[in-house]
């Protein structure tokens, strides 16, 4: 089993509240984003500066989870025109940073509340380039996410 520590520090909680377990146990914590729940699907990578809301409702990534390598997703929010289809098809995403208020005259709804709307789960405070190289190492491996309950106790959140 292969660990890796994740080298982002993320100082939007006292604990992480999301974890990244790929099939060979190697293991990235960060924060929960989008919908509190599992998410299991081939991790691939994304290095796409623009256009995540597309990629997410793309058929073609259908029960993937989707590791974005750009550094700054959810800048523009989202809006109906912006989706390839009528439903999100990932399973899941992995962003480098936490999700920023839009700055964009077309968004309706920021991309953390549209994920859990769609039931998608996320993390973020993940080192993207370090998990696209894993990816690369292993070529699309199967993985899961976890966005533990803010509720629950740390022995709860555990997660093997």
């Amino acid at each position: 089993m292969r660990q890796v520590i994740n080298r982002k520090k993320n100082n939007s909680h006292n604990f992480p509240t999301g974890i990244l377990v790929f099939e060979d146990g190697t293991k990235f914590s960060g924060n929960g984003i989008g919908y509190e729940g599992v998410a299991v699907g081939e991790v691939c990578f994304n290095t796409s500066i623009t256009g995540y809301q597309e990629i997410i409702t793309d058929p073609s990534y259908s029960d993937q989870i989707i590791n974005f390598t750009f550094p700054h997703v959810g800048n523009v929010g989202t809006n109906p025109e912006d989706n390839e289809a009528d439903k999100a098809w990932v399973k899941g995403v992995i962003f480098n940073s936490n999700v920023t208020e839009p700055s964009n005259y077309r968004s309706i709804k920021k991309l953390d509340k549209w994920l859990k709307k769609r039931k998608i789960v996320g993390i973020v405070g993940l080192d993207t380039r370090v998990i696209t190289n894993y990816i690369r190492d292993k070529g699309a491996p199967k993985g899961t996410i976890k966005f533990f309950n803010k509720r629950q106790t740390r022995s709860e959140r555990t997660f093997r």
